[in-house]
């Protein structure tokens, strides 16, 4: 059904949560073109996108291009590159961007927004916490798990983002602490990413595994005394959301799990290693962190 007012919408980094949105909105009628590797971005072109959800199973046609330069025109561009090529993958887009355009952060990590409005001066960047289980099936399929709701900052265009989003489907709400918010994302990231990807195992069956919810409690106890010194207020019951992790994803692999299976690098030193990192920088200890850091960066391959 066409949105009565069609974004044009540009998904800079079109992996399982990018093109999750962007196919989201596509199916609403907005204009989406993805921003991908050229194999996702052929099979793309040549048959949509395959978006495979809970609820349905459907065939979404939109543009795909796997030039940053596709980002021109777009009012809204949902950028989802992993957390190492922030800065590069803004700086190609800087030149492209037209005046106004709202660029929504769906990334791990806690910094990514602070990091690309340093290479993106004058445009508008928000932070959004994303919760979504997806993966990429093979090029051009889209699988969906569970879950799917944002939390973004506010900026002159997030109160209409936020609108179509919620009208596609998308659960949306914007927030005045969305830091506090990212960093309650981050312990649940710290808690399941790297256990997840060691074991090669789904959130659902990595709870029962012995010793595992003893070293989960040990992680959260860590994120949480980083972020008090660090001035964080996180929002809501932080035990009671890790423990709806394994119950409302439970068949999810973590991305990190996903990259390490895929040979490529992850994403655990803006995860665990960033605890790590700001641990030491306001001398709070973070040793259960570190050594899920360690053997994370261990599995993965040179």
């Amino acid at each position: 059904m066409p949105a009565s007012h069609a974004l044009r919408v540009a998904v800079m980094g079109a992996g399982a949560v990018g093109c999750f949105y962007g196919g989201m909105l596509a199916r609403a009628g907005h204009r989406v073109t993805l921003i991908g590797r050229p194999a996702h971005v052929q099979a793309v072109q040549a048959h949509g996108l395959r978006l495979q959800t809970l609820n349905f199973d459907e065939i979404v046609p939109l543009a795909a291009s796997t030039e940053a330069r596709a980002v021109a025109g777009a009012d809204l561009v949902l950028f989802a590159v992993k957390s190492p090529d922030t800065e590069h993958a803004g700086q190609q887009m800087r030149a492209h961007l037209v005046p106004g355009a709202l660029v929504l952060c769906l990334q791990n990590g806690v910094d990514n927004a602070e990091r690309l409005r340093t290479v993106l001066p004058g445009v508008s960047v928000a932070a959004a916490v994303v919760y979504v289980a997806t993966e990429m099936a093979g090029p051009g399929h889209l699988r969906h798990h569970g879950r799917g709701e944002l939390v973004i900052e506010p900026s002159p265009r997030s109160a209409e983002v936020a609108q179509a989003l919620a009208a596609a489907g998308v659960p949306t709400e914007v927030s005045d602490n969305v830091r506090g918010a990212l960093w309650a994302k981050l312990i649940l990231n710290c808690a399941y990413n790297a256990l997840s990807a060691v074991g090669r195992i789904a959130y659902g069956e990595l709870v029962q595994r012995p010793g595992v919810l003893a070293v989960m409690r040990d992680v959260v106890a860590e994120c949480r005394a980083v972020a008090a010194a660090d001035g964080v207020t996180l929002p809501g019951d932080v035990d009671a959301a890790v423990r709806r992790i394994a119950e409302t994803m439970p068949s999810q692999l973590s991305s990190t799990a996903q990259d390490l299976m895929r040979a490529k690098p992850s994403e655990i030193d803006h995860l665990n290693g960033y605890v790590v990192q700001r641990g030491a920088a306001l001398g709070v200890p973070t040793p259960a962190n570190q050594v899920l850091w360690v053997v994370t960066k261990l599995g993965e391959r040179p």
